[in-house]
């Protein structure tokens, strides 16, 4: 009996499983529960962990080591891909491998004291190596600063200290502290920065950087508040210093650039990291479609009778702009049906349907279940991997 054409085509698991690695387990227990099917991989990222290493696969090109500042100060390793294309030189970044949550202990996770300088620096070391355009992936962050050590790290001033202490201190700067902000847009507007956000929230509100991620990164309810506020005194003092490069609203005397890079879908990656990188002129822009464009996903897509995607936890956030929505919004155009397997899923029926899924299923079905799971992560896929393929197979 013939069998079907598969893709496979995760993100990450967290921090238990790179998307290859999701997708070898995957693959393999899909082909013990559906011997007869072709199965292929194509592992995904949307900007977070992983998206170096999904683009390398895809576009080649040289890896640069370097060295820059970690979420808590310290050195820390990253690499910067470099590659030619029609465009001219352009090297692709991972904001993760900089300021990722992993490189925190779990007994130091505190948004209001880490700080996204690292990623600053991996941009300028991609400049530095001849880049003439930089994709910044953004994603899996253990910061909330609002990308204020980010520019720390493009060469802006620190005087008082505070751009560079993390997500807590940024509340108590003011215009005039952010008066070297003009001098840094006008030299990196000259370079093509792309922000690759693997969510599409804005910087502030209840889904935005500090209420809907502060929490996940260490945050208590108290510190999640003082980041919300931290961050919108920062971004109305950045606001002042570049209202007038920002297209002043005549009527209202505010800006309604300034208001657009607040409320624009992607600021409140990274713990607002987009919006701190748009400060700059970056653009934003969904980093799950740039990884599926350079991967070639449309075209995969084409010859295969279903596609598996998944990501560690399925939950509301997976519906901004995370991998899982993106590659099946995209089977969807091709009428292949679009099957999640994640470690948790957390979303209704219903939600499941509007985003173009035919069906979810979670490695652990109960709290309790999810501890071993992760203990043997890549054993775990693989066996619900089987079980689902004999749904899935003729």
């Amino acid at each position: 009996m013939p069998g079907v054409d598969v893709l496979v085509a995760p993100d990450s698991f967290g921090s238990a499983l790179s998307a290859r690695q999701a997708a070898d387990a995957i693959a393999a227990g899909w082909r013990r529960g559906a011997p007869h099917d072709d199965v292929r991989t194509l592992p995904m990222s949307d900007g977070g962990p992983g998206f170096v290493e999904a683009l390398h696969a895809s576009l080649g090109g040289s890896l640069e080591a370097v060295t820059v500042t970690g979420p808590l100060g310290d050195p820390v390793p990253a690499v910067v891909l470099r590659v030619d294309d029609e465009r001219g030189p352009t090297a692709y970044v991972e904001s993760a491998q900089a300021i990722g949550l992993p490189l925190v202990p779990v007994d130091r996770r505190d948004p209001t004291r880490t700080t996204t300088r690292g990623v600053g620096e991996l941009v300028a070391a991609a400049v530095e190596g001849g880049a003439r355009r930089v994709v910044v992936g953004l994603g899996g962050s253990a910061t909330n600063d609002a990308g204020a050590g980010a520019l720390v790290g493009l060469g802006l001033a620190d005087p008082t200290g505070l751009l560079g202490s993390g997500g807590g201190g940024i509340g108590g700067l003011s215009a005039p502290d952010l008066a070297g902000l003009v001098a840094l847009r006008e030299r990196w507007v000259r370079t093509e920065i792309v922000v690759a956000t693997d969510v599409d929230v804005p910087l502030l509100g209840l889904q935005g950087a500090s209420a809907g991620f502060a929490p996940q990164k260490g945050a208590s309810p108290e510190q999640t508040q003082q980041l919300e506020r931290a961050l919108g005194a920062f971004a109305h003092a950045a606001a002042d210093v570049l209202g007038a490069v920002l297209r002043p609203d005549l009527l209202t005397g505010g800006s309604t650039g300034s208001r657009r890079l607040l409320t624009a879908a992607g600021a409140g990656a990274a713990g607002g990291l987009g919006f701190g990188l748009s400060l700059v002129g970056a653009r934003l822009v969904p980093g799950a479609s740039l990884v599926a464009a350079a991967t070639g996903l449309d075209a995969a897509l084409r010859d295969v009778d279903v596609v598996v995607t998944g990501e560690g936890r399925f939950d509301w956030q997976s519906l901004h702009g995370k991998v899982t929505t993106s590659v099946a919004e995209r089977a969807l155009r091709h009428a292949v049906p679009a099957v999640v397997i994640a470690g948790e899923v957390l979303v209704g029926r219903r939600e499941l349907s509007s985003a173009g899924i035919a069906a979810a299923y979670a490695v652990a079905d109960a709290p309790d279940e999810v501890a071993a799971a992760i203990a043997d992560a890549q054993g775990s896929l693989e066996r619900r991997a089987e079980r689902v393929a004999r749904t899935w197979s003729r």
